[in-house]
């Protein structure tokens, strides 16, 4: 299959995001890459990605869905390995997450391509562009960790993009961070296969799922995708016992109806837990959808009531700083933990990951 028509405009960036501050040269991306992992080889010289669900079957010089891997005589390759186009230095809250050494700044790093296609996308120009439609950097694991000491970061987040089409890159950039003392975070849509995420699991500190609807019909109209596989994936990451947090992105008259918040914050409970933090977090136009108004206040307080209502114990609002939402607070005697606005952190009175009021423990990852 080939995904040319999907990503025939012509997208130049690399620097947009920092890079150029770090001192790193861009160019154009290598070709034909480095070898991929995570598939199997066919008759006919064919291959079959087994990265994510969509399980794309490659004829020889085709690449799959997301563009950046490519069947070479039977051989698959990653054309981003080690090519990152997009980096910049973030407050940790910016990703978001509330519950993951909070204050930190992150390096965070992305190659182009994604394997879904969201009409909501904010990084559209890169997720949605081929390795050889945008300019990249050459950072190989090793230079990750370096580049990240360089500067004052002690967290790196694969984020931006899509982390699972270079999952590679990822899970070798993370052994060499945690050699070097480095905590490792990914930002994803959860669009994996178990097995690779294992893998991923095995060396990261934290992941944050971008859950985009708790309804199959507009993952397949808005994304490109389904919604099982999604679910399994946050299934996945909990009974790994990795640091898990979510993101639902309150689009109106998309995904904003009380019954669908109401049924998605019932699941994340019995199936995940009380205690994975869910970031109800408001919607921009861009994209494919600049149609559709910014969410309204209303809107994200009325997500967030249903959310504790339904025994979340912490939910955030996001995108609307200063409005409320933002706060950590304790599930047993309400005190504030952590108050925020927007990325920054206010205050933080949590003492070894203990509210300090009752002695309750609060789960993440604090240091």
């Amino acid at each position: 299959m080939s995904c040319t028509g999907r990503r025939s405009f012509l997208c130049v960036t690399g620097g947009a995001l920092g890079g150029l501050a770090l001192g790193l040269p861009a160019r154009a991306a290598s070709l034909p890459g480095s070898p991929a992992r995570f598939y199997k080889k066919l008759p006919q010289k064919r291959v079959e990605c087994q990265l994510c669900p969509k399980l794309c079957r490659v004829d020889d010089t085709e690449r799959g869905f997301c563009g950046v891997r490519e069947n070479v005589g039977g051989e698959y390759r990653t054309l981003v390995y080690g090519r990152p186009c997009a980096m910049n230095v973030d407050p940790i809250e910016k990703k978001p997450f509330f519950h993951v050494l909070p204050g930190s700044a992150t390096f965070s790093l992305a190659t182009a391509g994604c394997n879904m296609d969201c009409k909501a996308c904010q990084n559209w120009q890169i997720s949605q562009s081929r390795p050889e439609q945008v300019r990249s950097y050459d950072l190989p694991p090793e230079k990750v960790v370096e580049t990240a000491r360089r500067a004052g970061s002690t967290i790196v987040t694969f984020t931006y993009t899509e982390p699972v089409v270079f999952l590679e890159y990822v899970i070798d950039s993370a052994k060499a961070g945690r050699r070097a003392g480095l905590r490792h975070c990914m930002v994803t849509g959860g669009n994996v296969e178990v097995a690779p995420l294992k893998e991923a699991c095995a060396v990261l500190d934290a992941v944050k799922v971008d859950l985009k609807s708790f309804s199959e019909d507009t993952y397949v109209k808005q994304c490109k995708g389904h919604l099982k596989p999604i679910l399994r994936t946050l299934e996945t990451i909990r009974k790994l016992g990795r640091w898990l947090e979510i993101v639902y992105l309150v689009i109106p008259t998309v995904n904003d109806s009380e019954k669908e918040v109401r049924a998605m914050s019932r699941w994340v409970k019995s199936t995940l837990g009380a205690d994975v933090p869910l970031h109800l977090t408001r919607f921009h136009p861009d994209y494919q959808l600049k149609h559709l108004p910014p969410t309204p206040y209303s809107t994200l307080k009325r997500s967030h009531e249903l959310a504790v209502a339904e025994g979340l114990h912490y939910a955030y609002v996001g995108n609307l700083p200063g409005r409320g939402g933002e706060d950590t607070r304790c599930p047993r005697c309400k005190k504030t933990l952590i108050e925020r606005i927007g990325f920054s952190v206010r205050a933080n009175v949590l003492r070894d990951g203990k509210c300090p009021g009752c002695g309750s423990a609060i789960p993440g990852v604090w240091r």
